[in-house]
């Protein structure tokens, strides 16, 4: 990577931000959508994956692949995490017009995102054995879910350069070009999996090979997209140093934030495997499932990142009012029509991923009570994508905790002892519930305090259009009604 010519006429962004203009709703169905693209691409073929091992015609195999993934997801937070401070804060540098700032910032997050991701990985393939049987892993279904983390760990490197792509990309503005990201990984994965598995024969093994493949097609697509923006620069180690102090103000929170569901997850996996395979294996459809049929929830909470700290970065608070009630329609119309298509398709889909008795009975009961839980979530992440770039990372890390802990815990307990594997999912939606209308309205009000004029003297005027970068730098400062979350809320 070098410091090399500048991006090609038309390809790079000039002055400010894109989303500081034009309709608020426009952009945010626009990034949604492009981002529901290359989401959902990779959630299907994670279902096909998920799909073609449950033809082999063992529940084990179905249930250790659910397994692994869960294990995995705790690699993967720590990825999200350093890819949402990377979007938050060149978000910012763009928004206030300073392209040199982004340029570096770009560099700096993606030396410290392979590095991280790289002893992450080295740090967590000792211990996978013991990782999946505290999760209720064992027999056949622990041997092959080992297997599969020892191939695909060692790729998550891979995993954080390309999400670092995506995240930057529409730091910037470019929907598309993140979204093929996301789907030139999706078709690879697509044409080798049942290349793998079935014409080679490899089975599992060869889905985790095909993991990796995808892996590193996300970074050389990445790649190029960013080098057309001119975004890509020689990392500096002066710069790194300087600027990872303001990455993990971000990045740590966020980590945190999304750490929060994997523990969740582990918890919930755990309850399931006491009542058997069949249980498991439901369990693993659904998740499988849900990012594809919601994928397009994890698309706006993606998408409001951009769109709010470009906004915030040119002091348009008027703007980010509509950005969240855009948001907040938008979760509601597309719930309610996924929930519908659930409920009739529920049967067609037991039948399709070889689930019989009690396990199509759980998985068709989700099915009538998803639509209900995942509104919900979509606010909370909203409420999260809000916090994470207005600098108050702490309280998206707050409420996706209260939700791991007070909101699945106990109402999952409970729910288990009262109804079965049933009342766990019913346990879920309660947590949902309550902490995705707490998310919504602490987002709104955050909202209006950025808003709010200063206490102190008026900030240094600037020119037009110019705002506050908020914390990306040491050097530059909160500016008209910034606050963090180490102030009062």
């Amino acid at each position: 990577m070098t410091d090399g010519p500048p991006a090609p006429a038309g390809t790079a962004f000039t002055g400010g931000g894109r989303f500081v203009s034009g309709s608020v709703l426009r952009h945010v169905l626009v990034m949604s959508a492009t981002g529901s693209v290359g989401l959902m691409a990779i959630f299907v073929v994670d279902l096909m994956s998920l799909l073609y091992v449950s033809r082999l015609g063992d529940p084990a195999l179905t249930a250790a692949v659910g397994l692994a993934s869960v294990v995995q997801f705790f690699a993967t937070a720590v990825n999200i995490g350093l890819m949402i401070a990377a979007g938050a804060l060149v978000a910012r540098a763009v928004g206030a017009g300073d392209r040199d700032l982004a340029r570096r910032l770009s560099a700096s997050a993606m030396a410290l995102g392979v590095l991280v991701a790289g002893l992450l990985s080295a740090a967590m393939l000792p211990f996978a054995h013991d990782l999946l049987r505290l999760i209720g892993a064992q027999g056949e279904a622990l041997r092959v879910a080992d297997m599969f983390l020892r191939i695909t760990l060692p790729s998550n490197a891979l995993l954080a350069l390309g999400m670092l792509f995506t995240g930057l990309l529409r730091a910037v503005g470019e929907a598309g070009r993140a979204m093929w990201v996301t789907l030139g990984g999706a078709l690879v994965t697509a044409f080798l999996d049942p290349l793998l598995i079935f014409g080679a024969g490899l089975g599992v093994e060869g889905a985790a090979i095909t993991v990796c493949v995808a892996r590193a097609t996300f970074v050389a697509i990445g790649w190029h997209g960013l080098a057309r923006q001119g975004m890509l620069r020689r990392p500096r180690p002066a710069d790194i140093v300087a600027d990872a102090p303001a990455m993990a103000a971000i990045a740590g929170p966020a980590v945190l934030t999304n750490l929060a569901p994997s523990v969740a997850s582990a918890f919930l996996t755990h309850l399931f495997a006491g009542y058997g395979p069949h249980a498991i294996a439901a369990a693993a459809v659904v998740d499988r499932l849900t990012p594809v049929a919601f994928g397009g929830l994890f698309a706006l909470s993606g998408a409001v990142g951009p769109i709010l700290a470009q906004n915030w970065g040119a002091s348009r608070f008027d703007r980010m009012e509509e950005t969240l009630r855009s948001c907040v329609r938008a979760t509601l119309v597309y719930a309610a029509v996924v929930w519908l298509l659930l409920v009739l398709l529920r049967g067609p889909l037991a039948t399709l991923f070889a689930l019989t008795g009690e396990a199509a009975d759980l998985f068709s009961f989700f099915c009538l009570v998803g639509g209900a839980i995942w509104f919900f979530n979509g606010l909370l992440f909203v409420g999260n994508a809000a916090f994470n770039n207005l600098g108050f990372p702490l309280r998206s890390t707050l409420l996706n905790w209260g939700r791991a802990t007070l909101g699945t815990v106990p109402p999952a307990y409970l729910g288990s002892a009262l109804y079965g594997p049933k009342g766990v999912v019913a346990g879920m939606g309660i947590g949902s519930l309550a902490f995705g209308l707490a998310g919504m309205l602490l987002a709104r009000r955050t909202v209006a305090r950025l808003a709010a004029p200063p206490a102190g003297p008026p900030p240094r005027p600037g020119g037009p259009g110019e705002g506050s970068t908020g914390i990306v730098t040491g050097e530059l400062a909160f500016l008209h009604g910034a606050g963090h979350d180490g102030g009062t809320g």
